[in-house]
């Protein structure tokens, strides 16, 4: 079975983190499930033009290993029937990216009021990987907490900072910079990773 992997978009600034991202996870071969919340697609419409459908179907048709198709699955963030509200439904990792600070708090108190909240419980108490991605400056101390408490709860906290050593030419290669990072944690490695040496 091919690994599977949930992204989550949530209303922060930074569409190009997610769309890298499941650009990244399906080239791989990996089956890819993605939630949005409402201001999550929002905020893919206002800083790409184009709402989430459009880069997810281009992923169904030619986003797979070699351009071929890819096994891509949207869920309502509002769907608690969704298989992804279940620990049953076996996950190689779930990846909140952009993280908005209002799901990180939620995910911090354990409330689950959309399925990107019930999914990021799921990924917690059956111990696998939960990588956050907040893109969000200054942070309060709200959220400084609510991060501690997501790590010593098991979470990755891994904000959209990305490096520069590797001289990165367009946006997208300074995007990739922290796509690649998430990538690790999942156990997927980037042939194209720069690496300190």
């Amino acid at each position: 079975m091919a690994m599977r992997v949930l992204v989550c978009i949530t209303g922060a600034s930074g569409a190009l983190y997610p769309l890298r991202l499941i650009a990244a996870l399906t080239a791989r071969g990996v089956a890819l499930h993605v939630i949005a919340t409402p201001w999550g697609g929002r905020v893919i419409l206002e800083e790409t033009a184009r709402p989430l459908g459009y880069w997810l179907n281009r992923l169904r048709y030619h986003g797979g290993p070699g351009g071929s198709a890819a096994l891509v699955t949207l869920h309502a963030s509002d769907d608690f029937s969704s298989p992804l509200a279940s620990g049953s439904f076996r996950l190689s990792g779930t990846v909140v990216a952009p993280c908005s600070m209002g799901t990180m708090g939620a995910l911090a108190s354990g409330t689950c009021t959309t399925l990107v909240h019930r999914a990021g419980a799921v990924a917690l108490k059956e111990g696998w990987p939960l990588i956050l991605v907040p893109r969000e400056a200054p942070l309060s101390l709200i959220a400084l907490r609510s991060m501690t408490t997501l790590k010593e709860a098991g979470a990755v906290i891994m904000p959209a900072s990305p490096s520069f050593y590797s001289r990165p030419a367009t946006i997208e290669a300074l995007v990739d910079t922290v796509v690649h990072r998430v990538l690790d944690h999942l156990g997927l490695e980037a042939p194209t990773t720069s690496r300190w040496s």
